[in-house]
């Protein structure tokens, strides 16, 4: 008599149950042909499980993405910080008066004004300086026709033209021959154009008053825009002799400001322009200099670094939701290794060898991060281009930072999937084949 074998009933109007992806084929395939069936069984397990691969998923989208825009932000951020340093002028040097102390206080750079004309001359003598001038400023009210308007008004030599960076519009810069006759001539930037010759005016060879001296305005300078300190384009430029002798008066300066020939030579012209001008000042070897040189290049160094710094942070910041991403790996694979136990258990009983098993958890794993990945730099792109055109900042996607995302989202897969896919690898195969 033969035994029947009842099959199970299924209750009606119950789902069909969807098979699980199965494991790549055991035995003796190579490798890569292992860790392509690994590979098409976990597109295979996402494609069935669509909502719970992509909640798994969202960590490492939100952390690639969020890695990228950090980077692209920081990136475009640096680029415009260099840019408008670079508008101050490259290879300056500058020379600031030093400090007085009085009564045991002390008031700071620029509160002794120790600084003349004559320390001009003797810097020109120092090597590879290829231009200089004193500046002497001071804020001004300035009238013309009904107008009026205040600004700052420098008075310099010709050459500061080069060392600022201020190409004219129209009209020229005023000249050598303007600087030795101190000739009342200027120079005038776009906000004062604005404001002092409404409705078009051509302000060449307009008269404006300057605390009651009137200048013939020769020149118009082009636009520079706001350097993040300064409106650069309101300022009003004049020979510094007839700033000296009509305008502000004294002998002294508030500072001069040097151009060096190559960036190579700025240490070196820092160190000759130190001793010529302490002995211009004639200051023992135990004195203290009473002026203080600032190197223009160290202070964009130092705004540079201070950008990458906070892009280096705001990025780590990004990186804690790859690793958020990397536990819901980790705990989505230990789920499958729960429910594929009996299925590990047929492959092993067979013949399969552990790596085979490791390999095959390893790959889903890494595969769920590496489409995550994609997910999240596409994800950065279209963010990036958002924030840069609603909030209006600067952005620069570089491609490193997109290898280092996908990279970093590979390693997440790899780190959190190792644990599940070797418990998997380790599991007996009598007891998996006893799990329900």
């Amino acid at each position: 008599m033969n035994a029947l074998v009842e099959a199970p009933t299924v209750p009606a109007g119950a789902p069909p149950k969807r098979p699980l992806p199965p494991l790549a084929a055991p035995g003796r395939s190579s490798p890569l042909t292992t860790i392509g069936q690994s590979f098409l069984s976990a597109l295979e397990a996402l494609v069935g499980n669509k909502l719970r691969a992509l909640l798994t998923m969202l960590g490492i989208i939100i952390g690639v993405g969020a890695v990228i825009v950090v980077i692209a932000i920081g990136q475009g951020a640096s680029a415009k910080v260099a840019a408008q340093l670079a508008q101050l002028g490259t290879n300056m040097l500058t020379v600031q008066p030093g400090s007085a102390n009085v009564g045991g206080v002390a008031t700071g750079q620029g509160g002794r004004p120790t600084l003349k004309e004559a320390d001009v001359a003797a810097l020109q003598q120092v090597p590879h300086i290829a231009a200089i001038s004193p500046v002497l400023n001071g804020q001004v009210q300035i009238q013309s026709g009904g107008q009026n308007w205040s600004t700052r008004v420098q008075g310099v030599y010709p050459d500061y033209q080069t060392i600022g960076d201020y190409p004219v519009a129209t009209g020229a810069f005023f000249s050598q021959a303007d600087e030795d006759s101190g000739n009342p001539v200027a120079v005038i930037g776009q906000t004062v154009v604005a404001n002092l010759f409404p409705g078009g005016q051509d302000p060449i060879g307009q008269t404006i008053r300057l605390r009651n001296v009137e200048f013939q305005v020769v020149g118009v300078l082009a636009p520079k825009g706001n350097n993040g300190f300064q409106d650069q384009d309101d300022i009003i430029l004049i020979p510094f002799s007839a700033a000296q002798r009509r305008l502000f008066g004294g002998t002294t300066v508030n500072q001069i400001q040097i151009q060096v020939d190559q960036t190579q030579n700025i240490n070196g012209v820092i160190a000759d322009a130190t001793a010529a001008l302490r002995q211009s000042h004639k200051l023992a070897a135990n004195k203290a200099s009473d002026f203080t040189i600032r190197n223009q290049q160290q202070f964009i160094t130092t705004q540079e670094q201070s950008a990458q710094t906070l892009t280096l942070l705001l990025t780590a910041v990004a990186a804690v939701s790859l690793l958020v991403g990397g536990i819901g790996i980790m705990n989505i694979m230990l789920v499958s290794v729960t429910e594929r136990t009996r299925e590990i258990g047929i492959r092993i009983a067979i013949g399969a060898r552990a790596r085979d098993v490791l390999l095959q958890f390893l790959v889903e794993a890494v595969t769920l991060s590496l489409v995550g990945g994609l997910l999240g730099i596409f994800g950065g792109f279209v963010s990036t281009a958002v924030v840069g055109h609603f909030a209006g900042w600067p952005t620069a996607i570089a491609p490193s930072s997109i290898a280092l995302a996908f990279g970093f989202a590979a390693a997440i897969g790899v780190f959190f999937g190792f644990y599940p896919a070797r418990r998997a690898s380790r599991l007996d195969p009598i007891d998996a084949l006893r799990h329900e």
